[in-house]
């Protein structure tokens, strides 16, 4: 049985997901919390979705993407090494992002959250 992580605060440089801090970016994945490389949305490749697109199809249907302060587009390398996986890229301001994680786990479905550390 499936129990998706809440991410109860951000900020301060990290989250509180599941009642627990984790410094730093974050990285949720088949339910398992891990931290994430990039620290601006600048610094965000395509090789730090790897796990994700070896994942597939069958963990996640995108990819939430909270990209810092301020919502920003990812680089076109990001962008299409996702598409190309057959995944969906989701993308906005990591605050945003993380109530957005809260409201889609809560409904069952299946997708990956990075989120840059605020």
């Amino acid at each position: 049985m499936r129990e998706p992580p809440s991410i109860d605060t951000w900020g301060g440089g990290g989250f509180r997901v599941a009642g627990l801090w984790r410094e730093g970016s974050l990285l949720i994945l088949d339910d398992v919390p891990a931290s994430w490389r990039p620290a601006r949305i600048e610094d965000v490749q395509a090789s730090d979705f790897c796990a994700v697109i070896a994942a597939g199809s069958a963990v996640s249907e995108f990819i939430l993407l909270g990209t810092g302060m301020a919502q920003a587009l990812p680089s076109r390398a990001v962008r299409e090494a996702v598409r190309d996986a057959g995944l969906g890229l989701e993308f906005m301001a990591s605050e945003a992002a993380a109530r957005m994680h809260n409201v889609l786990a809560s409904e069952g479905r299946r997708f990956a959250t990075a989120l840059i550390a605020v």
